[in-house]
């Protein structure tokens, strides 16, 4: 099928500050400006793009900050949004807790030590799963209206604020600090959270405010007189009317459990997977984007895109991890300028000061895995790994990539996302350069693989290109390039994606990495006429099967180096202080921290290789075997048996016999309890405590232990399993499926299977001086 799109009209983008970043509280103490533009945010007047993962402090064991904020940079993030939950810090009336897991400062420090700005979400309605979204119970019987500007409520949302503002003192950006914006409650007149106190009675909901703007902009003086001194504010994009000087933050779910608290039922196919131009005067709107501003006044920027979802009760599903980076692909290419991912880190809901749990009553008590890219415990996900290419590639392009309008096909906004074969593409180019994005991941559906497409894009000066030998596996997406400079050299056009640019020790040239699409017809580079591809001269190179394929092409004494890899091989690459490569096998993952170049393993061996090669070496523990530049990690085993007894038709005691000396060996950083049960709900307790807590949908459960290490000896674990009601089961056959109810013969509780898997850690190096922290 050959399509054609017409990009000679395109201008790239130059436009005025819009007024939203506060004049005094821009310029860090070094004179370094942050600013916002109709397109996008700036730094000292260039283009900047944020790549924003959310992070709840408070439901991480602190113990675990630095490792998480490490991985998310590793992946890429290099703002952490975060909720200040406010039922988290005071749920009992005048009684507030900043310590521990609700340590507020020290996680923001911890965030900038990490070279992390830092994005506080600051409510007073926040949602996120959490009771009453995030208001203390103790407000429902006040005589006021909550998310309101009666001033009792305003009196009590001064008091939160003037505690949060204590927190964050000196840790603004205009302090040198990472705090760059604060968001003024969340989903305003758009979604709200029951008042679990009346839930299963009168059901009843907390309001979702009908005041608008003047109830944002009391929240914002507020903040202000307080102390909240950020840059600019942020406000959800959809519901309320958008206040000229707040920043609209949109998203984008396409696994939306809410469907389902009063009904059973397939999931419908959304439109979340389908290019849209979201920035400009004649974009065309729909449903989930229906701005009530000029969508050309500001830019189009996101801070929930689901980088995962959270099982509710009627309604458990296995998350396509494929589909997170599919959806930072579509947002890219439909001109989002500002991506953001709720949830990016998962975690675990603590308990109020009274015992209590703070969950929404339609989830776990305990868990908000959310089964984001980095899990609850850490573990490290396949939506990770590919989020990392896309991430470097914004990282090392953007700014090539803000200025650039969105150019759409005829009809590619009005696709049905029924439509299985139709190709699903967008341009982005200001009619002489720019990127072709290719989406073939719909959600709730299987896509036809693609063969043998071809898109022709016509550009100013005849500088047209056509794109032969396009294909795409199902649940595949790529972007690929056009009229790209390689440091003087032309990439006319390409059906590999670019991943990042380093300089490797004594090159002559930089090297420019690209990365093979799954499913790709023929992988070739074309490069302008009279360039010398590996010492010969053409204008092709086709790329191989192999992982790695490196070649050198000049033109005009201009010089670079390619290396093109694998999509595996991607995946699972860290670019080490932007001069090397390093690579991982399966169930490995590298991250700079600032101890070194740490390995987390979920296996007991893996291996690394670098390029250059040798480039890291191991610090002695485990020892390091190489075998032609691959280097060999192996821990030493020590295999925990779980002893589990059935003492109830409901309920199991599990013995974990040297668990606590698995924990405390060297190079083990948790350990994974994984329960594999057939059931309704499973509960685990250490003593008389809820630890964990899921939602049965097929998947094995998995618990870390390190926390629970001291009580797990003395009181051991007590598994129950709430069983399948009588004639009923949980039908998750289907990934998508949501909970319906079959009739069956049997009460259902039993257990597969228990097991224990250590999660293994450690550091290289490249010399004693290097540091391997990265920063923005």
């Amino acid at each position: 099928m050959r399509y054609v799109i017409d990009a000679r009209n395109a201008v790239s983008y130059t436009r005025p500050e819009c007024g939203i970043v506060r004049d005094g509280y821009d310029c860090d103490p070094d004179g370094h400006r942050l600013g916002i533009n109709e397109t996008c945010l700036t730094f000292d007047g260039c283009p900047w793009y944020p790549i924003a993962g959310e992070c709840h402090y408070s439901r991480l064991d602190p113990d675990s900050w630095d490792d998480a904020l490490a991985m998310m940079a590793a992946g890429g993030v290099n703002v952490v949004s975060t909720y200040v939950l406010w039922n988290h810090h005071e749920d009992v009336e005048g009684s507030w807790d900043f310590t521990g897991r609700r340590d507020l400062r020290r996680f923001v420090e911890r965030c900038a030590a990490h070279g992390l700005y830092v994005i506080v979400r600051i409510g007073p309605f926040c949602h996120g799963e959490v009771r009453n979204g995030g208001l203390p119970d103790w407000l429902y019987g006040k005589p006021y209206q909550v998310r309101s500007t009666d001033p009792g409520f305003l009196n009590k949302v001064r008091e939160l604020y003037r505690r949060i503002a204590a927190q964050l003192e000196g840790l603004y950006y205009r302090d040198g600090g990472p705090i760059i914006a604060a968001q003024l409650d969340n989903e305003y007149m758009s979604s709200s959270a029951p008042w679990e106190m009346t839930t299963g009675v009168s059901r009843e909901w907390v309001p979702g405010g009908d005041e608008g703007v003047s109830y944002l902009h009391a929240l914002r003086d507020i903040a202000i007189e307080q102390g909240i001194d950020v840059p600019f504010f942020t406000c959800t994009g959809w519901g309320a009317p958008v206040p000229e000087d707040m920043l609209p933050l949109w998203g984008g779910y396409a696994y939306r459990p809410w469907l389902f608290y009063e009904r059973s039922g397939d999931h419908p196919l959304t439109d979340e997977y389908l290019y849209r131009c979201l920035h400009g005067t004649h974009v065309t709107r729909y449903a989930d984007f229906n701005p009530d501003y000029d969508p050309d006044s500001r830019p189009y920027a996101c801070c929930e895109m689901g980088g995962g979802m959270f099982n509710a009760y009627r309604y458990r599903f296995v998350l396509p991890l494929k589909s997170v980076d599919a959806m930072a692909n579509i947002k890219i290419g439909s001109g989002c300028n500002f991506l953001g991912y709720y949830m990016f880190r998962g975690g675990t809901n603590p308990l109020d000061s009274r015992g209590g749990y703070l969950n929404e009553s339609q989830t776990p008590k305990r868990s908000y895995d959310f089964q984001a890219a980095l899990g609850e415990f850490g573990q490290v996900r396949e939506s990770y790994r590919r989020l990392r290419t896309i991430h470097a590639f914004m990282q090392a392009f953007g700014d090539r990539v803000i200025p650039l309008p969105v150019i759409l096909p005829d009809g590619q906004d009005g696709l049905d996302p029924a439509d299985m074969h139709t190709l699903r593409f967008s341009v982005r180019s200001d009619g002489h350069r720019g990127y072709l994005f290719v989406n073939n991941f719909q959600d709730h559906a299987s896509m036809t693989p693609k063969h043998g497409q071809s898109v022709a894009i016509s550009l100013k000066q005849g500088r047209n290109v056509t794109f032969e030998g396009l294909g795409l596996e199902d649940q595949e997406n790529c972007i690929l390039p056009f009229n790209m400079d390689l440091d003087g050299v032309t990439l006319r056009w390409a059906t590999v994606q670019p991943v990042t640019v380093v300089r490797l020790p004594g090159a002559s040239c930089r090297s420019f990495v690209f990365l093979k699409p799954p499913g790709m017809d023929v992988c070739r580079m074309v490069f302008d006429d009279d360039s010398q591809v590996a010492e010969k001269t053409c204008t092709e190179r086709i790329i191989g099967d192999g992982d790695v394929e490196r070649f050198t092409v000049r033109r005009d004494g201009a010089e670079a180096e390619i290396i093109v890899l694998s999509r595996q091989s991607a995946d699972r690459m860290l670019v080490v202080d932007g001069q090397a490569l390093a690579f991982c096998s399966d169930g490995a993952t590298l991250y700079p921290s600032e101890e070194g170049c740490k390995v987390r393993a979920e296996r007991s061996s893996c291996t690394i290789s670098t390029i250059p090669q040798g480039y890291l070496r191991g610090t002695g523990s485990p020892p390091t075997v190489s075998d032609n530049g691959v280097m060999r990690l192996t821990w030493r085993e020590d295999t925990v048996k779980p002893v589990v007894e059935r003492i109830h038709d409901d309920r199991f005691r599990i013995d974990l016999p040297g668990v606590g000396d698995l924990l405390d060996r060297d190079g083990v950083s948790e350990v994974l309890l994984r329960i594999e049960y057939v059931g309704d709900i499973g509960w685990l307790f250490c003593g008389d405590e809820l630890i964990h807590d899921n939602f049965c949908n097929g998947e094995p459960w998995e618990i870390g232990l390190r926390e629970w290490r001291n009580r797990i000896e003395t009181e051991g674990l007590t598994l129950v399993i709430t069983p399948l009601k009588p004639e009923a089961t949980v039908n998750v056959d289907s990934p998508m499926a949501a909970r319906i109810e079959q009739v069956g013969d049997h009460v259902v509780a039993s257990v597969r299977g228990v097991s224990v898997h250590a999660v293994y850690q450690t550091v290289m190096c490249h010399d004693s001086e290097r540091k391997f922290i990265q920063h923005v």
